[in-house]
């Protein structure tokens, strides 16, 4: 719970210096947050562990701590940033971000229950839903959630959950979450259903979906909050009814983050996440810019060019604490198969390139590049295009990165394209 003199200060402010004076820790004469490295804790009496096992998953003015399965302070203070950052009430810290969505999920949902979920989800995610809920009598009907009628139609008494990814994972598509929320609440079907949104790309410096209307936030902390490639973790951020079975979830089903993992994202992912995007967005919209100009490319995706088909909805959503314009620093396009091989493209940069790498994650201060279509959709290779290259902007100068992707454009060129310029 934030004290009147924490509320008063800005949120990245915030996300910097925490709570001094924790529930979790007192830590008001440290300049960092103490780490701890224990399993389990020291206790004094019976009756205080058997208050802890009483009192777990609901929130306590004085946690006992146990067993680090169960609870950690570290974890716990990032947990609480987490949803400050969220403008949520409670986070639960998971192992990964696939932990974290079917733990959300898990949550929501019971045999018999539907789902409507967006046709194109991080390959793992569309995984979970075409493997193992089947098994578990729960049923997915996935559609185009930027066609309102689409839901409309979708929607039925049995829908519990309606998912999406914020920032579509790898088209970068977005979608009016507010319209989304209205269609739900005025549906005849009166199925209540929760909206759950994985904000991986966009983060809470560019967007926070509970103000529009979104229920259940998760995160991969992988990627952008952890930010250097470090530490792999998940986080589902909720109101407070729903946080102790969350808690509880996790406490029987595990998945739990480690505490040093944890300690990193909250000295070190969290408070340089607002510079971090800041310096990313500003290259990506530089590379973004000069990607349109290559004849090989067919098309470039990305929420902060003019031709972005849904600028003026990106201009709403995607926006700063501070208001400002947020397009995070994700981008994606396609080549044109005609002139250059999008997969001598990647190898090229794999083998040649030193500003960018060949690795499935996103979100770290280096530069990656992948082509979802045979690496991280490989699941659901349909829904993305076989030429398609997702790009992670990292905290290069962003002449470097331009210079590796040209090279490798050259180097991938089929025919010799008319009046192209030199470089």
């Amino acid at each position: 719970m934030k004290t009147p003199r924490q509320t008063a200060y800005h949120p990245l402010t915030r996300w910097l210096h925490g709570e001094s004076r924790s529930k979790r820790w007192d830590f008001s004469h440290h300049v960092v947050p103490p780490i701890s490295a224990s399993s389990s804790y020291r206790l004094e009496t019976t009756g205080r562990g058997a208050r802890g096992f009483q009192e777990y998953g609901q929130d306590s003015e004085q946690p006992v701590y146990i067993y680090d399965r169960l609870d950690e302070p570290a974890r716990g203070m990032l947990e609480d940033a987490l949803a400050d950052a969220e403008g949520l009430d409670a986070g639960v810290c998971f192992a990964s971000g696939m932990a974290a969505i079917a733990a959300a999920l898990g949550c929501l949902l019971r045999t018999g229950d539907h789902i409507v979920a967006h046709r194109t989800l991080y390959g793992c995610t569309q995984s979970l839903f075409d493997r193992w809920f089947p098994r578990l009598g729960l049923r997915v009907t996935q559609v185009d959630l930027s066609r309102p009628h689409e839901l409309a139609e979708a929607l039925e008494p049995s829908t519990r959950v309606v998912f999406f990814e914020t920032i579509v994972n790898p088209s970068l598509e977005i979608f009016d979450v507010p319209l989304i929320r209205a269609i739900i609440d005025a549906h005849p079907s009166g199925c209540h259903a929760k909206i759950v949104v994985d904000n991986t790309f966009a983060t809470p410096y560019c967007m926070r979906p509970a103000a529009w209307g979104a229920d259940v936030v998760v995160h991969s902390l992988t990627k952008n909050i952890g930010g250097f490639g470090t530490e792999l973790g998940g986080a589902v951020l909720v109101k407070a009814d729903l946080a102790p079975e969350v808690r509880v979830y996790r406490k029987d089903f595990g998945g739990v983050l480690a505490a040093q993992s944890a300690w990193s994202v909250l000295v070190h992912g969290l408070p340089t996440l607002a510079i971090r995007l800041e310096r990313q967005q500003a290259s990506a919209l530089t590379i973004a810019t000069a990607l349109e100009l290559e004849p090989a490319v067919r098309c470039v995706r990305y929420p902060g060019l003019a031709s972005y088909p849904q600028r003026a909805l990106a201009a709403k959503l995607l926006r700063t604490p501070d208001g400002g314009f947020a397009p995070g620093s994700m981008i994606y396009f396609e080549l044109d198969a005609a002139r250059a091989d999008a997969a001598r493209f990647v190898d090229h940069l794999a083998q040649h390139a030193y500003a960018v790498t060949l690795a499935v994650s996103l979100g770290h201060v280096k530069t990656l590049v992948e082509m979802p279509r045979w690496m991280t959709h490989s699941a659901c290779p349909d829904a993305v295009e076989a030429a398609g290259v997702r790009l992670s902007i990292g905290l290069e100068h962003p002449g470097d990165i331009l210079r590796d992707l040209r090279a490798a454009l050259a180097a991938s060129a089929l025919t010799p394209a008319p009046g192209v310029r030199g470089h």
